[in-house]
């Protein structure tokens, strides 16, 4: 396999399980030093062990991206323990549905605060290692290392979605700090990409009837999409199926590598044909 990734760092929130975990693994498979976050201290320990296994460099960082101190002490803890970072995946988040007129301020702010707040804190933390690094290569006459960031977002935030007032309004916003980044650092050669994906097979999109919950800040919140919706949904999809957690990570890693070194500001939309 092509090592993309050798003797480069990447970190990935919310790479426990699902999208993110699978990303972490397909970069430390092209090379990559492998930095995870997630929430759930376990399942970051676990990813990281799994991944060990494989014979791959990796280091568990567990935290809450929305923790205002979080993002600066894990870049440090990257830079502490690998010297660098080459990419940053803006990738944890969860969802907080209800219908507008029903959605209190917590909920809607919560989920801003996971989706737009948190990743704009995590570049600004990364800035000292990525941007003022790249400044300094410049200034000395050296070609820049490779460097990116890729932000999730979501087809909600292009098209938006009933009962998801929050998240698309967040997914949209990401796109616009994406094309912001992209045009402040790229004069350091650091591309920002992101990837707007459909339905994809995760915890997010599984039958809500498993009664699987979350807690945030003291509120329950159920996780999945009721069966007779997902039903729905996989008939417009053209492609006829779901997404995998691999085919969400693949255009990921495309966007962080070497085939994509002249693409910076741009959504990628991974819906296997899903426009609504």
């Amino acid at each position: 396999m092509q090592k993309w990734f050798d003797n480069q760092v990447v970190v990935v929130t919310g790479a426990g399980r699902g999208i993110g975990f699978s990303t972490a693994k397909l970069f430390a498979e092209f090379g990559a030093k492998v930095v995870i976050n997630d929430y759930d201290a376990d399942c970051a320990i676990k990813a990281q062990e799994e991944l060990q296994k494989l014979g791959h460099t990796v280091l568990a960082v567990p935290g809450d991206v929305t923790d205002p101190a979080y993002p600066d002490m894990l870049m440090k803890k990257t830079v502490d323990e690998f010297g660098k970072i080459n990419v940053l995946v803006n990738n944890a988040g969860y969802t907080w549905d209800g219908m507008i007129h029903k959605m209190s301020d917590k909920q809607f702010m919560a989920i801003l605060e996971v989706h737009n707040i948190a990743p704009f804190r995590m570049i600004r933390a990364c800035a000292p290692y990525m941007r003022e690094v790249a400044k300094q290569e410049k200034a000395e006459g050296k070609t820049p290392e490779p460097r990116s960031i890729i932000n999730v977002s979501s087809l909600s935030g292009l098209h938006g979605n009933i009962g998801q007032a929050n998240y698309s309004t967040a997914k949209a916003g990401i796109i616009g700090l994406t094309k912001t980044v992209a045009k402040e650092w790229g004069p350091f050669g650091i591309r920002c990409n992101a990837v707007a994906f459909g339905f994809i097979q995760t915890r997010l999109t599984q039958d809500q009837e498993s009664g699987e919950q979350i807690e945030v800040e003291g509120e329950k919140i159920q996780l999945g999409i009721p069966s007779h919706m997902k039903g729905m949904i996989t008939m417009l999809i053209p492609l006829g199926r779901p997404g995998t957690p691999e085919e969400a990570a693949g255009p990921i890693v495309f966007l962080a590598s070497p085939l994509a070194s002249y693409i910076t500001g741009i959504c990628l939309e991974v819906t296997g044909g899903l426009q609504v």
